[in-house]
């Protein structure tokens, strides 16, 4: 059987994706196919596409790491879901979720938030595993710096900090602010404007930014405390408190994360869908830097 996806032959700008008619995918052992019913755009999908990160190999693919969807099938030993179950998930491995079908590994698949859409589903899991497991360590009472922290990670890391009683200090552009504050951040930051190493130290730094601010953040934590490091500064490796997150698919931290949603304590800003003929645009205003929360892919 046949479906529509995404695909690019060569690397380049927004304009080399394209798409096209494959086979659909079948789920071997401990795989279940998903009925995608929507996907969202990560900054690490433009930097894929372009060649900036050469973790998928030369092109032919397929990009797309977020997905929610529905169980169209499962593969032998594949016994924690069944047809039509609505779940969401993270591919970590592999990408091509910009496909009408994908298959997932189970243990990388939750069952969708209840209060949630597809769309909003879609959203969360590389943003939210990014943001959960780099506040790993923060506990209860603790201070934390995130930084970018408007983004589709930030914003869900404010969040998960203030749900585990921290302080929360974010950098953002102050026309984000008040959108920052209705998500429970204690203290803001306009790094356009103000020099954020002119607060206290910190038990612990989210840098989704890299370069200078990771430069500059690592000196901010207290004695024992720990910069985390989501982007690559691993020049600061050595470093007192320096750690490289690399994040990990976990349908079991995902079970948790859509607990919290379908609680209230957690939401996700969308800030604009497309359906996947325009996954151009999709990339052209994820690569802009400048969104607030997530930008999804209807399929």
């Amino acid at each position: 059987m046949k479906m529509r996806a995404v695909s690019q032959s060569v690397f380049g700008g927004p304009e080399v994706l394209e798409m096209v008619e494959v086979d659909r995918p079948a789920p071997g052992a401990g795989e279940v196919l998903v009925k995608v019913h929507a996907v969202a755009v990560n900054p690490a999908d433009w930097k894929l596409r372009s060649g900036l990160i050469p973790r998928l190999g030369q092109p032919p693919f397929t990009l797309g790491c977020d997905v929610s969807g529905v169980v169209e099938a499962t593969g032998p030993g594949a016994e924690k879901f069944e047809a039509g179950d609505e779940v969401f998930g993270m591919l970590l491995s592999r990408a091509g979720a910009y496909a009408e079908y994908v298959v997932l590994a189970q243990d990388s698949l939750a069952r969708k938030p209840k209060s949630f859409d597809h769309v909003h589903a879609a959203a969360l899991p590389v943003a939210a595993l990014t943001a959960w497991q780099g506040l790993a360590k923060l506990r209860s009472g603790e201070r934390v710096l995130i930084h970018a922290a408007a983004g589709g990670v930030g914003h869900l890391a404010v969040q998960f900090a203030r749900e585990r009683g921290a302080t929360v200090i974010g950098t953002a552009r102050a026309i984000k602010h008040d959108f920052l504050r209705g998500l429970g951040a204690d203290e803001l930051i306009d790094y356009t404007t103000e020099d954020f190493t002119a607060i206290e130290p910190v038990d612990l730094v989210l840098d989704l930014v890299g370069g200078d601010v990771a430069d500059r953040s690592i000196k901010l934590i207290k004695p024992g405390g720990t910069f985390v490091d989501a982007l690559g500064s691993e020049h600061l490796a050595g470093e007192p408190g320096y750690f490289r997150l690399f994040v990990e698919s976990n349908g079991d931290e995902l079970a948790k994360i859509a607990e919290l949603v379908d609680a209230g304590t957690v939401k996700v800003h969308v800030e604009r869908v497309l359906p996947l003929d325009e996954v151009a645009e999709a990339h052209r205003l994820v690569e802009s830097g400048r969104t607030t929360g997530k930008i999804v892919l209807t399929v």
